[in-house]
């Protein structure tokens, strides 16, 4: 730690004051709250949190340091972390690098000795906003000013600063590297986590992602005998290109959408999105499975939701969020597509919800 103040001042004219880790300097994102007792490392490499400055819940954080294994993409994505206390070393047989040397080296601006437990009671009666944080010479009256001039994330299209710049395949895990996949998907990257696509070639899937612009006719001259629509950032209405191509795909292949992918699923269905007053953001959310009446613990990170009045006829909704109600999960039987508003891939989090890359899985081998 240093001597030098760091400072969060949020667009309301609040501020926090704290202590600098990580790398020093100034950016804007959009304040919410992480309530993941672990996982920062996956965090903090998620692209859905690209634009956002997370606040961690969970007051003590770095303990069991970083790895190369747990990153969820090729960089971290976060516009600034929050904690209440960073530890300076790192207790685990896993850990390669401290979290503060791991900031350093992705150029993430981190803050501790904030009063968190404050800060996301203050989050949660006014809901996210923008905000600045700054661990250099920072001044509240002047990052008030730059926090209310810096961007809304609603009708804001993120996944174009997130996805891949062109086609890749992935390929099968290193314990089925002698097995021929027995399915073949094709997985738009909205913002994609590593963690799906190992879930897909653990199951015999090969993988072939593309980038977010990628039109329908172009997916389907792949081949493929199923269609991915992976997580992402910003506002899923914004999206215009991806609504647009997942309309035409309706149909033809089978479809899972998650997180972003699933609202810009039930959005080419003809149904409406809206923004949620402080999001989704943790390991520990509880939905319930419609069919079964049974309770998963999920992983979420979302700021928007799909409107359940809006959803047509033959759309049904297989998930409900215990906390506040919104739909977490829908299907349409005659169209072979579903999707969950949560992580079923979980990194991190609890793997209640894998079982849903197997029902992809059977869905697949159903219409093959």
């Amino acid at each position: 730690m240093t001597d030098t103040q760091a400072l969060l001042a949020l667009e309301d004219g609040t501020w926090w004051p704290g202590q600098p880790f990580g790398a020093l300097g100034v950016r804007a994102g959009e304040v919410v709250f992480n309530t993941g007792m672990t996982g920062y490392q996956e965090v903090l490499t998620d692209p859905s949190y690209h634009g956002q400055i997370v606040v961690m819940t969970q007051p003590h954080i770095g303990n069991y340091g970083t790895n190369k294994e747990d990153d969820q993409s090729h960089r971290a994505w976060v516009a600034g972390f929050v904690v209440r206390a960073a530890t300076p070393v790192a207790s685990n047989w896993r850990s390669t690098k401290t979290l503060p040397a791991y900031l350093r080296d992705h150029d993430v601006i981190g803050i501790t000795d904030v009063d968190s437990r404050a800060l996301v009671r203050h989050i949660r009666d006014h809901g996210a906003m923008r905000a600045v944080l700054c661990s250099t010479d920072p001044d509240p009256e002047r990052m008030i000013a730059m926090a209310r001039s810096t961007r809304t994330m609603s009708g804001l299209d993120l996944a174009r600063e997130v996805t891949c710049q062109e086609i890749y395949q992935y390929p099968l895990h290193d314990s089925e590297e002698h097995t021929a996949p027995h399915y073949h998907v094709v997985a738009y990257d909205f913002g994609i986590k590593r963690n799906i696509l190992r879930m897909l070639t653990d199951r015999g899937c090969q993988v072939t992602v593309v980038p977010a612009h990628t039109p329908a006719d172009a997916v389907l001259a792949l081949k493929p005998d199923g269609i991915l629509l992976s997580n992402g950032p910003g506002d899923p209405a914004a999206v215009h290109y991806a609504i647009d191509a997942s309309k035409e795909l309706l149909g033809h292949k089978p479809i899972f959408g998650i997180c972003l992918g699933h609202q810009i699923l039930a959005l080419a269905l003809g149904a409406q999105t809206y923004k949620l007053k402080f999001g989704h953001h943790g390991s520990n959310h509880p939905v319930q499975h419609q069919d079964t009446g049974r309770v998963q613990i999920s992983t979420h990170n979302h700021g928007f939701a799909v409107e359940a009045g809006s959803l047509p006829e033959g759309v049904e909704i297989t998930h409900i969020n215990l906390n506040d109600g919104c739909v977490e999960g829908l299907r349409v039987p005659e169209l072979d597509a579903f999707g969950v508003q949560f992580h079923p891939e979980a990194s991190p989090g609890p793997h209640d919800a894998m079982v849903l890359f197997n029902e992809f899985v059977q869905l697949m081998a159903k219409v093959h």
